[in-house]
């Protein structure tokens, strides 16, 4: 490279990681809506969990991964620090007010598993948003959420055997992995793909692509 293209060369624009109020409004309403998924989940994933934990103990955590699905959007969509935190936090808010049997430790899991969410984004320096991000992102939240139940509550699981917590870890990994993660990160692509992003990163990828 000679030194006049060096000197005519624009270097690349720092990306900015400042929220807009276009990104406040959409976490608020992904958090909403993801929410309402919530509820629903509490349902037939609590079913799905308590079939699975009697077939075997601690193999009910395979249907967790809807449950941590709200950090793995709002890391994907808004693409800036406590995003992920942010909607997972809204969307467990919004579940507990509309009912649930959890109650307060919904929004502390929220809380939790927004977080461990958070922290794969992070260690990406919110550059990466590919599908194994978004899986890395949901076993993230899982794990936050397994280390929250070993210690909360007036039955945490380490009164519980080694055998049940491997069980569950395994399949709580699993879980984030493929139902948060991945179809996460589904769930976004197909948002994009209808103009509802447009404002943001992802929205202008699907576009790109098309």
């Amino acid at each position: 490279m000679s030194a006049s293209t060096a000197q005519t060369t624009p270097a690349p624009a720092a990306r900015n990681l400042r929220w807009r109020v276009v990104d406040i409004v959409v976490a608020a309403v992904l958090g909403v809506a993801i929410g309402l998924l919530f509820w629903g989940w509490n349902i037939i994933g609590g079913a799905w969990f308590g079939a699975a934990d009697a077939l075997t103990p601690g193999f009910g955590g395979i249907a967790v991964g809807i449950w941590l699905i709200g950090g793995v959007i709002g890391g994907l969509v808004i693409r800036k620090p406590g995003a992920a935190l942010v909607v997972e936090l809204i969307a467990a808010i919004i579940s507990m007010l509309i009912g649930n049997v959890w109650g307060v430790s919904t929004v502390l899991s929220g809380l939790v598993q927004g977080l461990g969410a958070e922290l794969i984004f992070a260690l990406f320096l919110y550059r990466r948003f590919g599908i194994v991000v978004a899986a890395l992102s949901g076993v993230g939240a899982a794990v936050a959420a397994w280390v929250f139940e070993m210690f909360y509550g007036s039955s945490p699981n380490f009164l519980k055997s080694i055998e049940f917590n491997a069980i569950y870890l395994g399949a709580l990994v699993i879980s984030g992995a493929l139902l948060a993660g991945v179809v996460g990160w589904l769930l976004v692509r197909a948002l994009a793909s209808t103009g509802a992003l447009s404002r943001f990163a992802a929205g202008r990828e699907v576009r790109q692509e098309v």
